[in-house]
């Protein structure tokens, strides 16, 4: 299980196949991590997704169990 303390602000996060998907901002609450709107992937908009998706942190870069396009169409806007 993955330490929340192991992901960073600014952590680059990547789908289950290594593929960027956004850039950690913080957390949200206990179970959520928004990504930054300033990153190419976010289209200028904030984005949550839980942290149950989180698979593994390596070297600084959170990985999830899900591929883009499932996080893409799964995300939340805020």
């Amino acid at each position: 299980m993955v330490d929340k303390s192991e992901i960073l602000d600014h952590a680059q996060v990547v789908d289950v196949n290594g593929e960027h998907v956004g850039i950690v901002d913080h957390f949200e609450g206990d179970d959520k991590i928004k990504l930054a709107k300033s990153d190419p992937e976010a289209g200028g908009k904030h984005h949550i997704i839980p942290f149950s998706w989180v698979k593994e942190v390596d070297d600084n870069k959170v990985i999830l169990s899900k591929a883009k396009a499932d996080v893409e169409s799964e995300w939340q806007s805020a």
